[in-house]
Order: C-alpha cells, then structure tokens, then sequence
C-alpha cells in the first residue's frame, strides 16, 4: 500500500456517524500548516479561499490548472489526508470532470467535493440524471487510479432554495448510487431538519458550520459525521486584513494586528 493509499484509508475512517469529523478548512500551504499544526486529522480546502488568494471569484471561475497547483501545495505542507474543494468539477461534461479527479489524485489528495450547483443558468441546479454522471466518471478515474477517494457529493438545495428534504435526500441516493462516498448538504443548521436528512440519507453526512450552527456536541448527537468550516476562516482573516488596513490608514495605530501568530511559528511551520 502506498502512502497515498494508507492516507484514504485513513480519511474514510474518520467518517463515523456520531463522532463528527471538524474540518477548518485551509487555503493554502500556510493556513493548511497552521490547521494541521492545531491538530488537525485531516485538511480540507475551501473553494471560495482558495479562489480568492488567487485573484478569481468563487463559483467555477479559477482555472483548473491554477487550482490543482493550490491542492498539490497543500499536500506537500502537511502530512495528514487532504480533501480538495472542486467546484462542480473544473468541466463541461463528465470526461472532464474525470480529468480533473486524475490531475487531484496526482496532485497527492485523497478527496473531494463536487456540488451539483449550476451558476448562470434558469435551473439553479444540475440535472440529476447528468450530475451522477458526473460523480460516476470521478469513481471511475479514482477508481483506475488505484485511490480510494472519498467522493463527498455537495447537494446545494438549501443553498440555492431549490428543495427541502424530499429533494435533498433524493438527490443524495442517486449520487450515492453513482459512486459518491458521502454528502455534503450546506445551508442547513435546524437540528430537526439535520436529524431528518441523517435518518434519510444511508452515508456520511456533512453539515457546514459556522456562527449560527450547531455546536459539534450537538451535531454528534444528531449523528452527523462532519462538520466543516468552509470559507468562514478565510473570510475572518481577510476581515482582520481589512481592519488592520482600515485602522493604519486610518487612526494611525496597529491594534488589530496585536494578536498575530507568531513570526517564528509560521516561519517554522514551512517546509522550504
């Protein structure tokens, strides 16, 4: 078994109902030193954090070069599994999709996510039938790779209020059943909704937290599997850019960067 293969291994068994695996989602090889340092058992990417560090809008709109770089970053700064945030997949169509899952696993992670959001278009989310392809071509790649990766297929639903629970668990056994390993459902923070898609939904299900969200105690005894940050610590550290920048320019005065890491730790945290 290679180390890329020990690592999947590794990342599915993190995935237990009850016992929520808390991803603080990174955005590049710094901030995935930093989660890892803090004890991380595995990172995940934010497709919004990395797009914005490098100069793209989130929302299918970074190149998938540019993104796989990012990934294959952050798997050489940390040693634990990485999952990478692939949008809807960096491509038009499902052999598209499954060049992308090639280029990530070459790239040294053992996960990813796709979501079925459409942007631009009357239909705020792909087609079923077409999006299970989609996920079925990524098994196939991953599969041919000789990767367990964990499929974690995003259901945007409750993000682009297109559909309750009926919906939602729909789509979730239909991608499933192309190959997916389990389901990321955002949007959602109503414990007897989160209770409902677990009972309905025979996988690992993610939940996106956050201010507002279930505390993760709570969330293990909704049965959730994991819980992930997203964009929101990308979010914070650009909010503390701006209030630094604000302030300097401002009154003249540094007290938001008071309480900044560690020169040294950062610096120590590099591998090159």
């Amino acid at each position: 078994m290679t180390d890329q293969q020990a690592k999947a291994a590794l990342f599915h068994s993190l995935h237990v109902a009850g016992e929520p695996l808390v991803l603080a989602n990174a955005w590049d090889a710094a901030s995935a030193a930093v989660v890892a340092a803090a004890g991380a058992p595995a990172i995940a990417t934010t497709s919004a954090g990395v797009a914005w560090s490098l100069g793209a809008p989130d929302g299918d709109a970074l190149g998938r070069d540019e993104a796989i770089a990012l990934v294959a970053r952050v798997c050489a700064a940390v040693d634990v599994p990485v999952t990478a945030d692939i949008e809807s997949g960096f491509g038009s169509d499902a052999q598209e999709v499954a060049e992308t899952v090639r280029a990530v696993i070459a790239a040294g992670a053992v996960g990813v996510n796709i979501e079925d959001a459409l942007r631009g278009e009357a239909n705020p989310l792909r087609d079923i039938a077409e999006q299970s392809a989609r996920l079925a071509a990524a098994r196939a790649a991953a599969d041919a790779a000789g990767v367990r990766l964990f499929i974690n297929a995003r259901v945007d639903t409750y993000l682009a209020g297109a559909g309750g629970v009926e919906e939602t668990v729909a789509r979730a056994h239909a991608y499933l059943a192309a190959g997916a390993d389990g389901v990321f459902v955002p949007g959602v923070v109503d414990p007897e909704t989160i209770a409902a898609l677990v009972a309905a939904i025979p996988a690992p299900l993610n939940i996106l937290v956050g201010p507002g969200a279930p505390a993760v105690a709570e969330l293990a005894g909704l049965g959730v599997a994991r819980a992930s940050l997203g964009s929101s610590i990308a979010q914070a550290a650009y909010a503390l850019v701006q209030r630094a920048a604000e302030e300097a320019y401002g009154k003249g005065t540094y007290e938001a960067v008071s309480e900044a890491a560690d020169y040294g730790l950062l610096n120590g945290l590099m591998r090159r």
